[in-house]
């Protein structure tokens, strides 16, 4: 009878590890010790681990600390878990043991199964071994750290092209709509005309600076303390291998990176994850407020401000039947929603260091890893689906405006705070417009200039009021 499981052996003792399975014993306890989510590492988290790992091998091998074959086989091996061939053999939940060692272990035994067939031998023979081979020269308290920021970065061009395409599909509505003057709204009550283009170019700008938050918190990502092994001291590392790595990994990946000015900041503090994990949590901050603003231009259409109209991408309702929803803001608000309860985990985490390490390394590089995917998801969704069809309900948003009392303001300077609140509370009670209070105010000769001994003039009510883009641009109008 053919076995479906293969005995491996380590320090503990005997362990059945699945007989077709890469990875090796250490990493199948890590599956029995933690079946709590039943998720699996982000493949950036695959990726970085597997680049370090193909980047020791060759660096050790330069320094004449790892024989050539041996080496050769594992630089083959890892760089074949680069290209992703073996993404299921990545097992271990996320919720697992402290400082990431099983995950340092899944990638290790993978690798070194992967590379002793590629020597010719067997599953679990290990002619290249895990911790001697594949880890050389490295702990799992420099790989990691040095993984999420490798992780990081490898998505970060990706992340950044969705965030600027949103800023840039808002600044192009903004053009669109410029000419559409409309009623502002300050405490969720009407306020002086502004046009549907401003509103639009403020949440453009507002993204685009966003956008510029994060590409400045991810350069203190770029710091690698690899070479620190277990506590900042290099123990077991050449003393040239922390530049060498970071060297290699830098042509390996194509990235900017630069050596650790201190290798132990680099495994105590978390703080550059918590800085970057910020700038994501601000965006996200800033989309909850710009999708807010969507979902209520858009209420409606019979019974809210209905001044855009987005694109219909699926029915409302299973059970009023017409019923249209803004589903990709709503979406947008879940997701950021998300992405900020992200952030939070990796500030609970990145203050639950104590001394040379912080465990909580494995949850960081989750909840970054996944606050980047649902960023990258969401906001481009929202953007091709959403924001570029968004069209304009002029008839709508000019109604209101001229319903609006408050455009009395642009008649202080010639009448005065006092008398325009006077003229807006009639206004209201009479409903009427305001400009029609005003100018029959003044034609009984009963306003009087607040500067100027003289009567104000039908004249000056209508020139103030005509024009109601002017009121958009600011400066003293009359």
């Amino acid at each position: 009878m053919v076995l479906d499981y293969r005995i491996e052996r380590d320090s503990l003792g005997e362990v059945r590890v699945p007989a077709k399975a890469l990875y090796g014993g250490q990493t199948q306890r890590a599956v029995l010790n933690f079946p709590v989510s039943g998720l699996r590492p982000w493949r950036a988290f695959i990726w970085s681990m597997a680049t370090i790992k193909r980047a020791a091998a060759e660096v050790n091998r330069d320094l004449g600390l790892l024989d050539p074959i041996l080496a050769e086989s594992v630089v083959q091996a890892a760089q074949e878990v680069i290209e992703g061939r073996f993404d299921d053999q990545f097992v271990v939940d996320p919720f697992q043991a402290g400082a990431g060692t099983s995950h340092n272990m899944n990638t290790n035994e993978v690798i070194a199964n992967r590379a002793t067939q590629i020597l010719g031998g067997g599953l679990g023979e290990y002619r290249i071994h895990p911790n001697d081979h594949v880890n050389m020269a490295q702990s799992t308290n420099d790989t990691i750290p040095t993984a999420i920021r490798l992780g990081a970065l490898w998505r970060l061009d990706e992340l950044l092209a969705v965030v600027i395409s949103l800023g840039e599909a808002l600044q192009e509505k903004s053009i669109e709509f410029d000419d559409v003057v409309k009623s502002g709204r300050t405490h969720l009550q009407d306020a002086v005309p502004v046009r549907l283009g401003q509103e639009f170019s403020a949440y453009s700008v507002a993204v685009l600076r966003d956008a510029e938050r994060i590409r400045r918190s991810a350069k203190g990502m770029r710091r690698l303390g690899i070479g620190g092994t277990a506590t900042g001291t290099g123990l077991n590392a050449h003393p040239e291998y922390h530049v060498r790595m970071v060297r290699r990994l830098a042509e390996l990946t194509g990235l900017v990176l630069y050596p650790s000015d201190n290798l132990f900041e680099s495994i105590q503090s978390m703080a550059d994850f918590a800085d970057f994990s910020a700038s994501l949590r601000t965006l996200a901050i800033t989309l909850t407020r710009i999708a807010n603003d969507i979902r209520l231009l858009a209420s409606g259409p019979a019974t809210g401000l209905d001044e855009i109209h987005l694109p219909a991408v699926q029915p409302g309702s299973s059970i009023m039947p017409g019923k249209v929803n803004p589903v990709l803001a709503e979406m947008l608000n879940m997701a950021m929603f998300h992405v900020q309860g992200c952030d939070y985990t990796i500030a609970l985490a990145a203050q639950a260091g104590q001394l040379e390490l912080n465990v909580m390394m494995p949850i960081i590089a989750h909840a970054l890893f996944e606050s980047m995917q649902v960023i990258i998801g969401s906001v481009g969704a929202f953007t091709e689906k959403g924001v570029r069809g968004i069209r304009v309900n002029r008839q709508k948003a000019e109604g209101w405006l001229a319903r609006n009392a408050i455009v009395v303001t642009a008649l202080n300077p010639i009448i005065g705070y006092a008398v325009g609140a006077a003229l807006v509370k009639e206004a209201l009670e009479r409903d009427v417009t305001v400009g029609k209070v005003a100018l029959e105010k003044a034609a009984a000769g009963s306003l009087r200039h607040l500067a100027e001994n003289r009567l104000v003039t039908v004249e000056e009510i209508a020139a103030a009021l005509s024009d109601m883009r002017r009121l958009t641009e600011g400066g003293i109008v009359g």
